[in-house]
């Protein structure tokens, strides 16, 4: 018996390690592409040389190889308060400098990337490919010929807003509205994106601002990173079943992202209250300022926020039942990955803690049954597909 016993057991780990090399086979051979690593703003805050192991970040060259990873969107992200006080041209310009610097530094190990035409050439030799996309349209400020320069300096999706209703569109965290769709000047812009082929991204977006966006549009757009709100009730930074399949519908893609806030329903809420919490702290201080009275401290604020709610655990399983959902919802050519590395203060899957991890994704979406041609499609081939389009809609203007 216990012979039986002991060579179940050795078959149970054969069979294991043979699905973990599998999936780490596939992940190295597969193009994965992912919408939104959030590297460039901690860079602002204190530089690391991603292009050798660096400890304290989700994404780095050596991280990013091991498992996989060749295309990773870097997030070139500006607060509602950046664009309050007039700071986030600014910032986002350190950013992209930021990220040319990491490819000058590192030219075999790290490229630009501003077609999908030009994945395959350029990730020859085992280099890793970093477009730009810009989370919060507030950069573009009220000119129009913003959107020129930013795509210009490689921008290639703009999240049309953040935690905050801007000059473009509502955000799904404020309480209040400003337009109740897009502004009229969000709608220059989204037609000025399709003419240069920019991909328009309704992650973050208040339901009508995203609706009117995708009705908008002449090509594809995306959610950069959006979980489905089919499993987090009343949070509207997660995407509706209704407004994914408009997406899927203009021939776009979900990217499903891995942040614990997106996917455990408790942690969601816990979002969703923080963000409305924090812009009202912000209104009441510029209340406060304007009246030349002490504003209140965002320390204490964030320190008594934090006692009061807890950090979340979350599972690859809850990742892979997103995807499910979505390839169910959508059908197999509408579901990418989006995670969020590096942007949600390491509350992640003890599975998915960096992107070393990819192969565990593999790894379960092959154990759910998934073919190979499928999960290909999953990691990045829907996107390129996607944005291909874009850029093909965008020659096309007279």
């Amino acid at each position: 018996m216990r012979r039986c016993i002991l060579l179940a057991a050795l078959l149970i780990a054969a069979n294991g390690a043979h699905a973990q090399d599998a999936a780490r086979r596939l992940a190295q051979d597969a193009v994965i592409v992912d919408t939104h690593v959030d590297a460039p703003g901690i860079l602002m805050d204190k530089w690391a040389d991603l292009g050798i192991e660096a400890r304290d970040r989700e994404f780095d060259y050596p991280k990013a190889r091991a498992g996989g990873l060749d295309v990773a969107f870097m997030s070139i992200y500006t607060s509602h308060g950046q664009d309050t006080d007039g700071s986030a041209w600014q910032v986002a310009n350190r950013m992209i400098d930021g990220v040319h610097a990491l490819v000058q530094r590192h030219p075999g190990r790290f490229a630009l990337l501003t077609s999908p035409a030009d994945v395959a050439r350029l990730r020859e030799g085992g280099r890793v490919l970093l477009p730009l996309g810009m989370e919060n349209g507030a950069p573009l400020g009220d000119k129009l010929a913003n959107v020129q320069f930013f795509f210009d300096r490689g921008v290639r999706y703009i999240t049309l807003a953040h935690s905050g209703n801007n000059r473009l569109a509502d955000s799904s965290y404020a309480r209040d509205r400003q337009w109740n769709g897009l502004s009229p000047f969000g709608r220059q812009v989204v037609a000025e994106m399709n003419r240069l082929g920019i991909m328009v991204d309704v992650s973050h977006l208040g339901d009508a601002s995203a609706k009117e966006a995708i009705a908008l549009s002449r090509v594809p757009v995306i959610a950069s990173h959006s979980a489905f709100r089919h499993f987090t009730p009343g949070f509207e930074r997660n995407i509706s079943d209704e407004i994914a399949r408009l997406v899927a519908a203009k021939g776009g893609v979900v990217q499903v992202p891995f942040g614990t806030a997106f996917i455990n329903p408790d942690s969601a809420a816990d979002t969703q209250a923080h963000f409305r919490a924090i812009n009202a702290f912000n209104t009441r201080n510029a209340e406060l300022k304007a009246q030349g009275q002490p504003e209140q401290d965002r320390a204490a604020f964030d320190k008594a926020w934090a006692a009061a709610h807890p950090v979340r655990s979350s599972t690859l399983a809850q990742v892979l039942e997103q995807i499910d959902h979505g390839v169910k919802l959508l059908g197999i050519d509408h579901v990418g990955i989006g995670s969020d590395f590096d942007g949600v203060d390491g509350e992640l899957p003890a599975e998915l803690k960096t992107v070393a991890d990819f192969p565990n994704l593999v790894a379960g979406l092959q154990a759910r049954g998934y073919r190979e041609a499928d999960i290909r499609k999953i990691l990045g081939g829907n996107l390129l597909r996607a944005w291909a389009e874009v850029e093909a809609g965008a020659s096309r203007q007279p």
